[in-house]
């Protein structure tokens, strides 16, 4: 633990860790921003379409439970990057974390009352308005418990690509494991676990601000 000052004490040290911060939040935060996207798509094929949604959800399941260093390791033969390309770890990260959120947003517009939506097919809303601006909206509260998860998840993940030569602040870990060196490991455990943190409470301001009848607790 002495040597932490010493090792932070470095000017060249302390604009590594910045970097691979900046390097962290990219390649966690990026596949979480395209997956919700994604998740809302094929969770709303789930909702529309019941055969859909147990074959997506299937697999959901079985994409999850894929090792992510094997992942990290295949994506490069599959779509013809280079092993050390970052786009590896964010369409891994992206692949994993849409797999996560698919049964989440299924249920979520599953659970909006058949009553409100009846509502607003009678006031002339079509369908996709109706979901942008009835469906989604309710849907926020679930999604963002989902989304929380993720983004947990992400970055805990892009550690492991360090392994790979790609893994923002696990770049720490590997090196301090090869020169058994405690500082490293100990500030990169550190700096992972408030990013994490920040990152989840924005997430939830975020959630509260889209949701204020749930704020004022009231029904929207």
């Amino acid at each position: 633990m002495g040597d932490i000052p010493k090792y932070l004490g470095d000017a060249g040290t302390r604009a590594a860790l910045l970097d691979m911060l900046l390097d962290h939040v990219y390649l966690s935060l990026v596949p979480l921003v395209v997956s919700i996207v994604l998740a809302i798509v094929l969770g709303l094929l789930c909702h529309r379409f019941r055969r859909v949604n147990a074959t997506l959800v299937a697999l959901s399941n079985v994409v999850y439970t894929i090792p992510s260093l094997a992942l990290f390791a295949i994506i490069p033969a599959v779509i013809g990057t280079q092993v050390l390309d970052p786009l590896n770890v964010i369409i891994a990260l992206t692949v994993y974390t849409t797999a996560l959120l698919v049964r989440p947003v299924a249920e979520a517009l599953a659970a909006v009352p058949a009553h409100v939506t009846a509502a607003a097919t009678a006031m002339g809303f079509r369908p996709l308005r109706r979901f942008l601006t009835v469906e989604l909206p309710l849907s926020v509260p679930v999604l963002a418990a989902g989304v929380r998860v993720g983004s947990v998840s992400n970055i805990s993940l892009v550690s492991v690509g360090a392994l790979i030569g790609t893994g923002g602040l696990g770049t720490l870990f590997t090196d301090g494991f090869r020169q058994r060196y405690l500082a490293p490991i100990i500030v990169g455990i550190v700096l992972t676990l408030v990013l994490a943190l920040v990152v989840d409470l924005l997430l939830v301001l975020l959630r509260d601000r889209l949701t204020p009848w749930a704020r004022a607790g009231g029904k929207p």
